[in-house]
C-alpha cells in the first residue's frame, strides 16, 4: 500500500495559469487552476429534494460546479446532460466512486458517468470518504493517475473526513482535490489541512456547511440569533483557503435565499465571532476539544 505521499513524478501538474481575459475573483466567483475555469463558489448538490426546475433555475443563476455522485437521479442527470451539449466548458462536472477499493472499478466508474452525460471528460473524480468506502492502494492511485493521464478526468481528488491525512495528502500527492468537513461547529480544517495547502495549492470544496441542520437550530441554552443556511455557507466562503463549498437546497425557493444570502460578501469580524460561538455551543465543547 502506498504512503498518502508521492514521487515527484507521480504529483499533479502545474497549476492552470489564468486564461487572458478572465475577470478578478470575487466573493462568488473564482477561477480554480485545478479545474481551469471560473467557477460559481456555490456549488450544486441534488440530494436534498431539489426538482428538475430546481435544477434547470441554478444553472440560470449561473451556477456551474455540479456535484454529480454515481448514484445522481434523473432529477440531476437529465437537465444537466442537456446543459453539458449546449455548453461543456462552462460547467465542472465532479463525480466518483461509490466503493473505491479496486483500479478496475475506479475506471468503469468514471466511464459510466461519462456515457450518463455524454461527455468525453469529466472535471473531477474523486475517491468519496477516503479510509471508508475508498483505500489509497498503488491499484486506486495508479487508477486515479491514468484517469487524469488519458483525458477522461482533467483533476482527481478525494473527499476524507480524517483531516490530519487529508493534510499530508494536500501537502503531498498527485491529488488536485480535496473535498473536505468545515464549518462553524467543525472548524479543524484550519488547524490541519489548510496550512498544509501553501506549496502545491489543491483545490479545497468544503461540504456539510450547516453541520446536517445542526448549525440551523438552537441548542438548548442558546438565546441569540440562529444562523441560517446563509449564513453558514458565507462562513465557509469567508475562509481564503475554499475555492467553494457545497449546497444541497431542498427547493427553489432556499436555493434563491442561498444565492441572495452571498451577496452580503464575507462575514464580518462580529459576524464571524457569532458563527465560531454558536458553532462551538451546537459542538457542545470548549474551543480546545472542539474538533
Amino acid at each position: 500500500m502506498p504512503s498518502d505521499s508521492a514521487s515527484p513524478s507521480a504529483q499533479s501538474g502545474a497549476p492552470t495559469a489564468v486564461p487572458t481575459g478572465t475577470p478578478a475573483d470575487t466573493f462568488t466567483h473564482r477561477f480554480i487552476p485545478a479545474f481551469g475555469k471560473r467557477v460559481h463558489r456555490l456549488g450544486f448538490a441534488s440530494d436534498f429534494g431539489i426538482d428538475e426546475n430546481g435544477v434547470r433555475a441554478a444553472f440560470a443563476a449561473g451556477i456551474n460546479y455540479m456535484f454529480c455522485p454515481a448514484g445522481a437521479k434523473p432529477v440531476l442527470i437529465n437537465p444537466l446532460k442537456e446543459a453539458l451539449r449546449q455548453n461543456r466548458d462552462h460547467f465542472v462536472v465532479a463525480t466518483g466512486t461509490t466503493l473505491g477499493f479496486l483500479g478496475g472499478s475506479i475506471r468503469r466508474a468514471a466511464a459510466r458517468m461519462q456515457r450518463r452525460l455524454g461527455t468525453d471528460y469529466l472535471d473531477l473524480f474523486k475517491l468519496h470518504w477516503l479510509g471508508r468506502i475508498s483505500a489509497w492502494t498503488d491499484s486506486t492511485v495508479a487508477a486515479l493517475i491514468e484517469l487524469k493521464q488519458s483525458g477522461q478526468a482533467r483533476a482527481i481528488g478525494v473527499s476524507i473526513h480524517d483531516r490530519p491525512r487529508a493534510g499530508r495528502l494536500a501537502a503531498d500527492s498527485p491529488l488536485d482535490a480535496l473535498m473536505i468537513r468545515y464549518n462553524a461547529s467543525h472548524p479543524g480544517a484550519e488547524r490541519d489541512i489548510f496550512p498544509h495547502c501553501q506549496n502545491r495549492r489543491p483545490a479545497i470544496i468544503a461540504y456539510t456547511a450547516t453541520d446536517w441542520r445542526k448549525l440551523l437550530r438552537a441548542p438548548a441554552g442558546w438565546t441569540g440569533p440562529v444562523p441560517t443556511a446563509g449564513d453558514c455557507y458565507r462562513f465557509c466562503l469567508s475562509s481564503p483557503h475554499v475555492d467553494l463549498v457545497l449546497c444541497g437546497s431542498a427547493s427553489e425557493r432556499e436555493l434563491t435565499e442561498n444565492l441572495r444570502a452571498l451577496e452580503k460578501g464575507p462575514l464580518t469580524p462580529e459576524e464571524m465571532q457569532w458563527m465560531r460561538d454558536f458553532g462551538k455551543v451546537v459542538y457542545g465543547k470548549g474551543i480546545i476539544n472542539q474538533k
